[in-house]
This record gives C-alpha cells, structure tokens and sequence, in this order.
C-alpha cells in the first residue's frame, strides 16, 4: 500500500484506478441526474469529502461559490422564460417563473457539486496517478496530459517570483514597491508576462535537453510504480461497480424522472425505485467520506488502547 502526500485522506490512499473510477463516476452521474434528491446526495457528498481532503482551506471555494450559485439560480429566468406560474412581470411583460427558477436551482447545485468533485480530483489524482493509469496504454499522450496540466500552477508560482523580485528590487513602479496609475501597472505587467515568458522557453529547453540526455525515447520504455492493486482495492472496485450499476439501473427505470419546463413534475421518492436508487447512488458517493471516518474510529480506538 502507498501511503499519499495527504494523510488526512485515506481513500487517496487507494489505488489510482479506484480514485479514478470514483471520480468519473461522480462527475458523470452529477451531470447526468438533475432530480433534486440526487442533487443533494451529490453535493452533500461532494462538500464533505472536500472538507477532508482540504480541512480549513476549504471554506475559501465554498464560500465563493455562494454568490455563484445565487447568480446561477437567479439569472436563469431571465434567460428562460418558459414556465406555467409566473412569479412577476419586468420589461413590458416578460414573465419571470417559478419552473425557471428551480431549474436555476438545479443547474446551480449541478455546477456546484461538479466543481468540487474537480477539486477534490486534483488533490487526489497527482500526476504520478494519472501516469501509472495510463502510461502504458498510451505514453506520450499520458506525460504530455501530466506536463499539460502541470503548467497553470507552475506559472502562477513562477509568476508570483517574479512579481516579489520585482518589488523586492523597487521595479513594480513605485518608491514602496507598489504601481499607482494604469499605465504603470499595465507597463509592469507586460514586464512580468516577459520575464515569465523567456522562463517558460528556457525551461523547456532544459527539459527537452534533460530528456534526451536521459535516453528518452532511444529504446524500449519500462515502468516503475509505486502503486499496487490490494486485496481492499478489488473488494472496493466491486463494490462501487455494483453500487453503480443499481444506480444506472434505476434512473432508467424512471427513479431520477423530472421536469422542470413547462410545468414542474418530480417523480416522489416514495416507490421502491427511486429508494433503491437514492440509496445506492447515497451510498457510492459517500464511499470517500466513509473510508475516513472509519479509519479515524480505528485510530481513535486504538489510541484509547494505548
């Protein structure tokens, strides 16, 4: 087993063919299922895994996507005029309507459940990862994806260097270091752009030089992983391919039925269905959380054995 960067967080610790699965799972059945009752299982879920994996830091994304989400339910009404019972008139009689208006809500708790599913995939799926799933079936397309990815950050970094060095020296414009009008601040950014700009050619230069003094691409590439697929990992594929195909099964049995426009119509939770399949997509989704909190109940008893 390998033990991740992040100790907070035990499913990361799983193999990345576990992660990975979990994930695409996630994000697929989020985008696909807008009925209300999956909604919340999904960002409930996907609230509370992302508290483990990023504990305090977290509250920054959450709270910014609080106006998000407000402008997302709010706007969609205006947009969409569709809809029987119309809440008030604006602009000469333009309808704004309930239907629009949870279907902003739905689209708004979609977006919101999608975006932290990405943010808790980032933090566990490391390059390493994504390399170990797919180095072999496809080599150059997986490490060109990993120093793809890698380049954003990498940037930002960079770029924040050089915006401290330039102040550090008193080149940001002004005597304390900081730019006053537009023209200085737009003269100052086009210096930093520059500067990150000629790191970024002459790292790749580097790298390209360091690649092929290493042999790459000369022979026949072998592989190395830390990574190993365990007994647990076979027994947590299995059940998250079950917990996923009940899932599948009963929203194509009609347990995710709704419809917003042009009247509002969601199919109660109440039949055997739709509790199978709010169950089941309950349960896959909370696997993450799940696996730590009973981890944490073992160290904790363990601990109270010491």
């Amino acid at each position: 087993m390998y033990r991740s960067r992040n100790h907070r967080d035990t499913f990361s610790t799983y193999s990345p063919v576990i992660n990975f699965t979990f994930f695409i799972g996630a994000v697929v059945f989020g985008m696909v299922l807008i009925h209300p009752g999956f909604l919340v299982c999904s960002v409930v879920s996907a609230v509370i895994y992302y508290l483990i994996v990023k504990g305090r830091r977290a509250v920054k994304l959450l709270a910014g996507l609080i106006p998000v989400l407000a402008a997302v339910t709010l706007i969609n009404p205006l947009l969409n005029t569709q809809g029987s019972r119309v809440l008030f008139t604006y602009m000469g009689g333009r309808p704004y309507t309930a239907e629009a208006l949870f279907y902003g809500m739905a689209l708004a708790a979609m977006f919101a459940a999608v975006v932290l599913w990405f943010s808790c995939y980032n933090v566990v799926m490391t390059s390493d990862k994504f390399i170990h799933m797919f180095g072999r079936m496809a080599p150059s397309v997986s490490l060109i994806l990993t120093m793809v990815l890698r380049l954003v950050p990498g940037y930002r970094h960079r770029l924040r260097q050089i915006s401290t060095a330039r102040r550090c020296i008193g080149m940001a414009g002004g005597s304390d270091g900081r730019t006053s009008g537009r023209r200085e601040r737009m003269r100052n950014g086009m210096a930093e752009v520059s500067a990150l700009t000629s790191w970024a050619f002459e790292s790749g230069i580097v790298t390209a030089d360091s690649m092929r003094g290493r042999g790459y691409g000369s022979g026949r590439r072998t592989n190395f992983s830390v990574y190993r697929f365990e007994l647990r990992d076979r027994i947590m594929l299995s059940c998250m391919a079950v917990l996923m195909a009940v899932t599948a099964c009963c929203c194509i049995a009609g347990a995710a039925e709704v419809a917003y426009t042009p009247e509002l119509y969601i199919k109660p939770a109440g039949d055997p269905v739709s509790v199978a399949g709010l169950i089941s997509y309950g349960i896959f989704l909370m696997i993450p959380a799940g696996v730590n909190i009973t981890e944490e109940i073992k160290w904790r008893i363990l601990r109270s054995k010491i």
